[in-house]
């Protein structure tokens, strides 16, 4: 078998076609691949590894309602527009568009307004912008609503709402980072009072390379290393939070933080795909064969929500108990038929599962994919 080189048009960093002359720029030696598949800013950190971006639409139910793919150099923050016009066409009486803070641009959130339409935002609180600043600053009492989460609503602007969420969980376990980040930093910086200027120096570099040690990191007028205690107890003001914001009017301060907390399906769906059902590594070089990669694994992801959400299981618990059916072909003087096992009380029909709290499954308990040739 021989392999197809890939697609001959180069793109620029917009996913535009651009001609081969254009596309000379050489990235530590290596010269960057023209076509769908090419390098860009990955969030796994494997720079060293061409990609393609990929987007999913996901329901409050967790059903993938449609796929995308984007060049690996497209930036993220100008695709939820393309989504959002095409999904336009699906005649939606109202949609309320859920996105995380990397799509939270003055651009975006426009454009999601348009047609009646409204979002549900996450907002950075360490961007340093004044409605972060301003929603932390407001007193106020928090709502106990479900899932062990509070909520708090404050109004900083005429056409928007913000909504601050708290879990103690959360707050546990940012406090517990917080504290060994600054362990890590301590031992870092021991004895960097008896290096010379020079050493400190390249050791100051070393630490700004690493974000979560240099967000604590303090230098003194001469040229010290010292733990900025001022830094952490601000963080602290921080722990298990997380701001929203809302175009919606009517909405309650529940409602807005449940429908963003459906973004778990969507993270949930990611996980199935990369863990489960081994969207990446893709081994194919040609766009349509990466396309359709992409494709099969959303269709096997669309099977398993669809018969969770059906018959009211998992899909762990629904491929042991239909594994369990058998049916067998018999043959005596009488002829030749067939026969399946019957279904006893501890092997219900599939229709019939109580509601259960899902998990992820295990690689054998989801369906097969079909497997694209390369």
């Amino acid at each position: 078998m021989t392999e197809d080189e890939d697609e001959p048009v180069a793109r620029d960093k917009h996913g535009n076609p651009v001609t081969s002359e254009n596309t000379g720029s050489e990235d530590e030696g290596r010269r960057e691949p023209g076509g769908f598949r090419t390098w860009g800013k990955s969030k796994d950190y494997r720079e060293d590894l061409p990609q393609v971006v990929i987007g999913m639409a996901v329901t409050r139910d967790g059903i993938p309602l449609r796929v995308w793919c984007w060049p690996g150099n497209t930036s993220d923050s100008a695709l939820i527009r393309q989504v959002k016009d095409e999904v336009r066409d699906w005649s939606l009486s109202r949609v309320v568009w859920v996105a995380d803070r990397g799509f939270s641009s003055a651009e975006n959130r426009r454009y999601l307004r348009r047609g009646g339409n409204h979002y549900i935002i996450g907002e950075r609180l360490r961007s340093g912008s004044a409605e972060a600043a301003a929603a932390l600053s407001r007193q106020g009492r928090y709502q106990e609503v479900a899932g062990n989460l509070r909520v708090k609503e404050v109004r900083i602007a005429e056409d928007e709402r913000f909504v601050i969420c708290h879990t103690p969980e959360g707050a546990e376990r940012d406090a517990a980072i917080r504290a060994r980040m600054i362990a890590q930093l301590k031992e870092l910086i021991e004895d960097s009072d008896t290096l010379g200027k020079d050493k400190r120096a390249e050791l100051r570099g070393v630490i700004s390379a690493r974000p979560g040690l240099n967000r604590y990191l303090r230098v003194t007028p001469g040229g010290l290393l010292r733990v900025d205690a001022g830094k952490a107890k601000a963080e602290e003001n921080l722990d298990g939070k997380y701001l929203l914001r809302t175009s919606d009017p009517k909405m309650t301060a529940e409602d807005i933080a449940l429908g963003y907390k459906q973004l778990l399906e969507v993270e949930r769906g990611w996980r199935d795909l990369k863990q489960v059902i081994d969207l990446r590594p893709a081994c194919h070089r040609k766009e349509e064969r990466i396309r359709a990669h992409v494709i099969l694994c959303w269709l096997a992801l669309l099977l398993a929500r669809v018969a969770e959400n059906a018959a009211g299981g998992t899909w762990p618990q629904l491929r042991r108990q239909l594994g369990r059916i058998a049916v067998g072909t018999f043959t005596g003087p009488a002829g030749t038929f067939r026969q399946r096992t019957e279904i006893s009380p501890a092997q219900p029909s599939p229709g019939r599962y109580p509601q259960t709290a899902r998990h992820r499954p295990a690689p054998e308990d989801l369906p097969a994919h079909p497997a694209a040739t390369g």
